[in-house]
């Protein structure tokens, strides 16, 4: 059995297949191959996956002139998603199983890829609409982190029964074995406060980017780390449209920026970090597997409460300025206990967990539905 694990986005989807790809390898019954456009991320995912534990898998680097230039001209680590697709879609449809971390991809089958299955991997654990893509419901096999999502998804009607499993968060398994815990990114002791704008238009970087900067340069209580969803700063454009205004303040001895760095994704930020300062990004569900302070931009002006797409907004106090902002960290932290029950509920909700690692419970429900399916 043959099942290809296709990752034709940046490296941040990488460390939520990984661990299962590496689960499945170890099977007999599976055949599992890496497949990606960039052999800069398929260097990446052999670093990983050895750290992982490793195992028999095969890395498929797809490739062409035409992909090479489209990546050239756009600028970004990847070359455009559908391009890939043509690329590639004869070689794929000779799998018995694509397994994705997002849901371009599924455009495959009116490429003609019929042959094989379509498994859509959890990526991110979000509140977010777009989480929650009508193309989810073209998938064969549906994996999720928890509950929350499968309630959702059922009410929806994205999946069916017997075609999905909740597993758990994988990521956190790649994550905990890459990331390096001893890095410190500051001389100082001074507590850390995470900036985690999200690249979409609901998030807070467009209009409050400026003055997050500006707040923090001029204080002297915190460290802040500015670490955008990778997104934000992919492709030549939009690095060249933010470069001056971080290259302001990059250097200075209590400002880190990290514009896509690997550290940006295995967790390193939300990880080290005291207080979190986001919007829309799933991430701040990842900081919360420690509860600790958050505070939320609403740089829209939303009408959020008991919109179930801003969920996490109830884990800590909704801002709708940047005026005192260092003082709103320190509230925020003061205040703390008032939403730990809330942030240790939403975690309960949005990650399952149970004695068998996610990755384990992944690669099982994909093998009972693959064998399912051929029986």
């Amino acid at each position: 059995m043959k099942i290809v694990f296709l990752f034709n986005a940046q490296n941040h989807q990488l460390l939520h297949g990984l661990p299962t790809a590496v689960r499945l390898a170890a099977k007999s019954e599976a055949r599992v191959v890496i497949a990606s456009p960039g052999a800069w991320q398929l260097e990446y995912a052999r670093f990983a996956a050895s750290r992982l534990g490793d195992a028999a898998i095969e890395y498929y680097n797809i490739s062409s002139s035409l992909l090479s230039i489209a990546q050239t001209i756009s600028g970004g680590r990847n070359p455009p998603k559908l391009l890939t697709m043509v690329t590639a879609a004869g070689w794929l449809n000779e799998s018995d199983a694509i397994a994705v971390p997002e849901r371009t991809s599924i455009f495959l089958k009116r490429l003609g890829v019929t042959r094989p299955r379509f498994i859509h991997l959890d990526h991110g654990a979000g509140d977010r609409a777009a989480g929650f893509d009508r193309r989810i419901a073209d998938f064969d096999f549906v994996l999720m982190a928890g509950e929350k999502h499968r309630a959702r998804m059922q009410r929806e009607g994205l999946i069916r029964e017997g075609h999905h499993a909740v597993i758990g968060y994988p990521k956190f398994e790649a994550a905990d074995a890459i990331r390096d815990p001893s890095f410190r990114p500051f001389a100082n002791d001074r507590p850390v406060v995470l900036y985690n704008p999200h690249f979409s238009n609901l998030g807070s970087w467009e209009r409050f980017g400026a003055d997050v900067l500006s707040a923090f340069a001029d204080q002297d209580r915190y460290n802040l780390v500015v670490a955008p969803h990778v997104r934000l700063l992919d492709g030549r454009a939009a690095r060249a449209r933010w470069a001056g205004l971080l290259d302001d303040y990059e250097g200075r001895p209590h400002i880190h920026i990290d514009r896509g760095s690997d550290r940006s994704i295995d967790m390193t930020w939300t990880t080290l970090a005291d207080v979190y300062l986001g919007d829309v990004s799933s991430q701040a569900y990842e900081f919360l597997r420690t509860p600790k302070p958050c505070v939320f931009l609403n740089a829209g002006g939303v009408n959020w409460q008991g919109d179930e797409n801003y969920g996490h907004w109830r884990f800590g106090p909704v801002r709708e300025t940047t005026i005192d902002l260092v003082e709103a960290i320190d509230a925020a932290r003061r205040n703390h206990r008032h939403f730990l029950a809330a942030q240790t509920a939403g975690f309960a909700e949005t990650f399952s967990t149970g004695p068998q690692p996610a990755s384990e419970r992944a690669a099982r429900a994909i093998m009972d539905f693959m064998q399912g399916q051929s029986g």
